[in-house]
């Protein structure tokens, strides 16, 4: 009888163990098609589908972005510059996305948009000559810097110059999500964006803090990333520009 123990119970404890595994960890169907797909391109479709950005975090080589729908929570692991895993989570870790009563998630949320915003801002910008074949490379070179792709060594130039807007604004971006700039009241941060743009004569939406300072009695001085471009905000915390001026 004892020799039919110890399966048995490993067998119970494996059953249990199937049982009681979280069920969340699966690509959710909808979204299985943009594993391997190029982040840039991909992000686009999480969103038409019905997905709102939450929050990111990156560590090493690759990217975590938690997105929600309803009750659903997805994790998406980006590698590379592309969509290495989709995986459903528990619902509470995407609580509080989306919302602007609290800064640091309204920030994250502006911060899912800026990519497009970006990307329409620096080809605004660089307007040399430029026909479709130039878009379609500077738009990929974009996107590839600011998902963290290898730089693809054999294309154009005008890959490269996206190339090179990508990682400014990639590097503004993760200077915009940090606990540093985040303590500032978002209030501020949003009235010193606005008159980034302004300043910088860029479209609305462009211009992220990427460093701030509590300057006491409730200023703040923010250094405002617009690409690659900075300029240096004063702001009281209820929003009022004080005054700004280049960096």
């Amino acid at each position: 009888m004892t020799l039919f123990k110890a399966p048995v119970a490993i067998l119970c404890i494996a059953a249990l163990l199937a049982v009681s595994a979280p069920a969340y960890a699966q690509t959710p169907p909808d979204l299985r098609d943009l594993v391997g797909a190029r982040a840039g391109q991909a992000e686009g479709a999480v969103q038409s589908r019905g997905y709102q950005f939450v929050r990111t975090q990156e560590g090493g080589d690759s990217k975590w972005s938690y997105w929600r729908r309803g009750n659903d929570c997805v994790q998406i692991t980006t590698t590379d510059g592309r969509y290495a895993a989709i995986d459903r989570m528990d619902r509470n870790l995407c609580e509080g996305g989306g919302s602007r009563d609290s800064g640091g998630n309204a920030a994250a949320a502006v911060l899912a948009g800026a990519a497009v915003i970006g990307l329409a801002a620096a080809l605004a910008h660089h307007n040399r000559n430029r026909d479709g074949r130039h878009d379609d490379d500077y738009s990929r070179g974009y996107q590839d810097a600011l998902y963290g792709a290898t730089y693809d060594r054999n294309d154009s130039e005008a890959y490269h110059d996206g190339y090179l807007a990508g990682e400014a604004e990639r590097s503004n971006r993760r200077a915009a999500n940090t606990d540093h700039v985040r303590r500032a009241p978002w209030a501020a941060q949003q009235a010193c964006s606005a008159r980034a743009d302004d300043f910088q004569n860029r479209p609305r939406g462009s211009s992220t803090p990427i460093s701030v300072r509590d300057l006491g009695g409730g200023d703040w001085q923010m250094v405002m990333g617009t690409g690659p471009y900075r300029s240096v905000c004063v702001v009281s915390n209820d929003g009022r520009v004080r005054s700004i001026d280049p960096y």
